[in-house]
């Protein structure tokens, strides 16, 4: 199966040498090129991109709004977008998490750590391990009001709520940075029961992957940011 890859970037001469990358893959194609968020919006739509690569800062309508756009379509709710960013310890990252990206990659990543990340967001993973996702939302939220998260979703705090003591259990594990071995070995069960656990707080939650499920457990209190 090949993974439809949409570039979103505002310099050309960067997404022609993403293009020639993805390209040379026999099991990925470069489906699209946007200059700027919005035009990523509809590309995306129109080509059926499996995967976007998203530059946060772009002209008009950034990566960040491109990302609410994308997530919040249900139509498009099989896409995954991987954030593409100078900085990688970045607010706007944090941001873009918590609008639906699947994670993040620097620009200055190697060539072969691009790939990945596109074949695992492809694949439904989190893109980044859970110990790095944790660390960059801990040190971002940690900095912050606590009353002043705009970015919040309301009804997930009710959909919390429904969660059972085992699943609410796994979350914070998974906020904690472990991987479902670890968790399992942690709470005495399978590595499936693990994996049913996650995927049903994922449902509940309305979280795309592990990423979203740490932004939300960080988000509702139920996990507290460590200052350092």
């Amino acid at each position: 199966m090949t993974i439809r890859v949409l570039l979103a970037d505002d310099q050309a001469l960067l997404r022609s040498a993403f293009r020639v990358l993805v390209d040379s893959e026999a099991d990925m194609e470069v489906v699209g090129e946007a200059s700027d968020g919005a035009e990523a919006v509809r590309l995306t739509k129109e080509r059926h991109a499996d995967v976007v690569l998203m530059d946060i800062r772009m002209p008009g309508t950034d990566g960040l709004a491109a990302t609410r756009m994308i997530s919040a379509d249900p139509d498009l709710s099989d896409v995954r977008v991987v954030i593409l960013t100078t900085f990688e310890v970045d607010d706007y990252v944090v941001r873009s998490l918590r609008a639906g990206a699947s994670g993040f990659l620097g620009k200055g990543s190697e060539p072969e750590e691009l790939l990945a990340a596109i074949r695992i967001a492809a694949g439904g993973q989190a893109l980044l391990s859970p110990a790095a996702t944790t660390g960059l939302i801990s040190r971002f939220l940690a900095q912050q009001d606590p009353d002043d998260l705009g970015d919040r979703d309301p009804a997930r705090g009710e959909r919390l709520a429904s969660l059972t003591g085992r699943e609410r259990e796994v979350l914070v594990q998974v906020a904690g940075g472990h991987s479902n071995d670890e968790i399992a070995e942690r709470l005495e069960v399978s590595p499936l029961t693990v994996k049913t656990h996650v995927n049903r707080a994922m449902a509940k939650l309305g979280a795309r992957d592990r990423a979203q499920l740490v932004v939300i457990a960080y988000e509702s209190g139920l996990v507290r940011p460590r200052v350092e």
